[in-house]
């Protein structure tokens, strides 16, 4: 109890200062202009009758993850009401759209010991399902003394994460313990987790497999592969601050060889697209934007896709998809969906956020892995220049990512004899 009393201490001492921070993050449009009394703990909503699930992700990936249990659970139990939380705007905005009947979405509150406590006692869930980490110590506290079964799912400990947490064992082992049952991606997570200090683990698969392809408009789809045409074609996905500048080099180099390539661009922050804009024209390219409805013409070098939601049109653009945050020391995103799509996949040298599902696509040939930009340039020139090659290589993706589809019925399985739904 001393960390969490040190915790809670330090936060009411800092409280004044993360006022100014969140003032600044409103100005900025990271945090909700209209929606902010949920970041406070106080919600403007009351609990739906009868029975209700929280799910809470850190951001986007988390939420996409937890789509198909969401779905599932509610065909399970048609008197079912699911609670999704998270922390960013992108999340938000996507879950308006993505949320079915009965589940709808609410800002994770700020970690204050009051706004915690209030916010936990006001929906009262039956269960609160816990994705991969984004560990508050207020919030899991409050859960745990509420008497509420509180389930970690997907648990992932990196290794720097690792080695760090096993020097404070003081501080990890009191949060872990608030976890009624905690279910590890992987059995190597499952141990890093019990190593740390949580009660009751097991091993179910990750469900990162379990996502469906992301829906998509066809009418739409259509519309831009007319714009495309035959013209060679490559998409860089979830892409990070200064891996748009790379692919703008990657751009110019392949056009050397490919006249009339077209790359598409779909930054992980689409907020940042002005930015990425400038950059790309500075180098000369030739810019059509999604958010301003722009054709994609024969003059069109880069097609930057700055909008929410619309992953499952974009990665049906182009046949080679490189996913970003991996060629930079950020860790990396799910690759699983355009390896599901049959796109040929490559990924820069940092996806340790993913080591285990690299790992196994490696093992199977499903992916490609560049230590740098020169070697990014030469994959993406192969594959559109072999044809068979890069089906090839999406054949093995699209079998990786569809093997491990029966983690969702062994997750429910398994909630299910825990006594949680």
């Amino acid at each position: 109890m001393i960390p969490l009393f040190l915790y809670r201490l330090g936060f009411v001492l800092i409280t004044p200062f993360l006022a100014v921070w969140f003032w600044i993050r409103r100005i900025k449009g990271k945090e909700s202009k209209t929606r902010f009394c949920e970041r406070l703990g106080y919600p403007k909503i009351e609990r739906p009758e009868g029975k209700l699930i929280w799910m809470h992700g850190a951001s986007v990936g988390e939420c996409l993850s937890m789509m198909p249990l969401i779905n599932k659970l509610l065909e399970l139990d048609p008197a079912l009401h699911i609670m999704v939380t998270s922390g960013t705007v992108t999340s938000a905005d996507l879950m308006a759209k993505r949320l079915p009947d009965r589940a709808f979405h609410q800002f994770i509150p700020i970690d204050s010991p009051w706004g915690a406590r209030h916010f936990v006692r006001h929906f009262h869930a039956d269960a609160v399902l816990w994705f991969e980490s984004d560990f508050w110590p207020n919030l899991l506290a409050s859960i745990h003394a509420a008497k509420i079964p509180l389930v970690l799912l997907n648990g992932r400990i990196s290794d720097k994460s690792f080695a760090r947490w096993q020097k404070a064992k003081w501080f990890i082992k009191p949060l872990l313990q608030n976890f009624t049952l905690t279910l590890g991606q992987s059995l190597e997570n499952a141990r890093r987790l019990q190593v740390l200090g949580s009660p009751q683990i097991d091993c179910v698969g990750n469900i990162k497999y379990a996502a469906p392809p992301s829906p998509f408009d066809e009418n739409e789809l259509s519309k831009l592969l007319s714009q495309i045409g035959d013209r060679p074609c490559w998409c860089g996905a979830s892409t990070h601050d200064n891996e748009e500048e790379k692919m703008a080099n990657v751009h110019l180099k392949l056009k050397e060889s490919f006249e009339h390539i077209l790359t598409v661009c779909v930054p992980r922050h689409p907020n940042r697209a002005d930015v990425i804009e400038k950059m790309f024209e500075k180098k000369g390219l030739k810019v059509a934007r999604r958010s301003r409805k722009e054709s994609i013409t024969n003059e069109t070098d880069i097609y930057l896709a700055d909008t929410i939601g619309e992953m499952g049109l974009l990665y049906r653009l182009a046949p080679i998809v490189f996913v970003g945050g991996s060629l930079i020391p950020f860790g990396g995103q799910n690759m699983l969906e355009p390896m599901n799509l049959s796109r040929a996949v490559v990924i820069g040298p940092y996806a340790f956020n993913f080591k285990e599902i690299v790992q196994s696509a490696k093992e199977t040939s499903a992916l490609l892995e560049v230590p740098d930009e020169q070697t990014l340039t030469a994959t993406v020139h192969e594959l559109l220049s072999s044809p068979i090659k890069r089906q090839e290589l999406a054949d093995n993706g699209h079998r990786t990512a569809s093997s491990e589809m029966a983690v969702l019925p062994r997750l429910c399985d398994c909630l299910k004899q825990k006594g949680i739904i």
